[in-house]
C-alpha cells in the first residue's frame, strides 16, 4: 500500500522534516564538489550572506569533523559541527550537522552534485528528527533563505574560480 502511493506520487515520510534547496551553478561539478573538500574554499563562500566562518578543525574523510563558528552580522557567534558521514566524489556528500558533538538536534544534509550541461546541479536535502524542530529552523532561523544564500555564496565563489582557471 505504502509503495502504490509513493508511485502516485504522495510524498515521503519525512516531507513534513525536510528542507530541499538546489541551484544550477556555472561552473564545473568537479570544482564546486572541490569547494566542500578543502577548508581554504568553505571558509570563503559558507553560510548565508553577511556571515564569516572561522575553523577550529577540519578533516574531509567520511567520519572526519570540521568544527566551526559562524560569525553573524549582528555580531552573534554560532558554534557548529558538522560529521561528513559518506563522501562519493563527485556526485554525493551526506553529513550530520549541529551545534556541537552530540547534539540531540543534529540534522542530516545529503549533497547532491549532478551535471547540467557544462554547469552543475546541486541539491541539498535536510532532514530533521521531528517536524518541530523543522519548523524551527525555517521560523526562528530563516533555513530556506540561509540555504538559499549559502548556496549563493557557493556559485559566486566557484564561478570565480571558474572565470579565473579559464583566463590562465
Amino acid at each position: 500500500m505504502a509503495a502504490a502511493r509513493q508511485e502516485a506520487g504522495a510524498e515521503p515520510a519525512t516531507a513534513d522534516r525536510e528542507i530541499v534547496i538546489s541551484r544550477v551553478i556555472d561552473a564545473p561539478r568537479e570544482l564546486v564538489f572541490e569547494a566542500f573538500t578543502e577548508v581554504r574554499h568553505l571558509s570563503r563562500w559558507w553560510g548565508p550572506e553577511g556571515f564569516t566562518t572561522t575553523t577550529r578543525s577540519f578533516e574531509f574523510c567520511e567520519g572526519g569533523e570540521w568544527v566551526f563558528v559562524l560569525h553573524g552580522p549582528d555580531g552573534t557567534d554560532y558554534s557548529e559541527w558538522i560529521r561528513w558521514l559518506r563522501i562519493a566524489p563527485p556526485e554525493r556528500i551526506v553529513l550530520l550537522h549541529g551545534e556541537s558533538r552530540g547534539d540531540p538536534n543534529a540534522f542530516e544534509s545529503v549533497l547532491a552534485f549532478a551535471p547540467d550541461g557544462a554547469a552543475t546541479r546541486i541539491v541539498m536535502r535536510t532532514v530533521f528528527r521531528t517536524k518541530e524542530l523543522r519548523d524551527e529552523a525555517v521560523e526562528k532561523y530563516r533555513a530556506i533563505e540561509g540555504g538559499r544564500q549559502t548556496l549563493g555564496n557557493l556559485a559566486a565563489y566557484v564561478t570565480d574560480l571558474a572565470r579565473k582557471a579559464a583566463e590562465g
